[in-house]
């Protein structure tokens, strides 16, 4: 299993913080981009390099779960490191050991590697048709199964997922 990147730590940790009400800090190192119906795209400086993240709140949430934390998918650039387009989903509860997640668009079903409370489509496999699809489709959907074996089901609109994924490009050219 692979490690969680840092860098994925730091960007869902500021964007979290922003989200529960860290002004502080998102007046110092964030900059809100725009909102563009059901997402919203920040940009900040972070070990020297600029890095650029869109995110968005499930639409609807199923699962016999009694205890739940926050559920953000995010699309993050970080051209100084060669990172475009990473996909990931901060879940809201430990996955199970060794047990995949899946993203869905339409009729197609993309494998995510999970760990701990997050899960990560594998960078070198299939990060570009998840994106076209995610840019054609109207919602995706998110299943998982948690450490107590409760299965999820999470789906987020892909309303103003374009418009988004275009500005995080602009402002986070490679």
């Amino acid at each position: 299993m692979k490690n969680i990147p840092i860098y994925t730590i730091t960007a869902v940790a500021l964007v979290t913080g922003l989200l529960a009400g860290a002004q502080a800090m998102a007046q110092d190192s964030a900059k809100v981009l725009g909102t563009f119906k059901d997402w919203e795209v920040h940009s900040f400086q972070e070990g020297g390099g600029k890095v650029c993240n869109m995110f968005s709140k499930p639409t609807g949430s199923e699962g016999d779960y009694t205890q739940r934390g926050d559920v953000y998918m995010f699309v993050t650039n970080r051209p100084s490191e060669g990172i475009k387009d990473e996909f990931s989903v901060q879940i809201g509860y430990t996955f199970k050991t060794a047990a995949p997640a899946y993203a869905i668009v339409g009729n197609t079903k993309f494998e995510l590697y999970t760990q701990e409370d997050f899960a990560w489509l594998h960078v070198d496999k299939n990060q570009k048709a998840l994106i076209r699809a995610m840019r054609g489709g109207s919602k995706i959907t998110v299943e998982g199964i948690s450490s107590h074996g409760t299965k999820t089901k999470d789906e987020f609109s892909l309303s103003g997922f374009t418009a988004s994924h275009n500005m995080i490009s602009s402002a986070c050219k490679s």
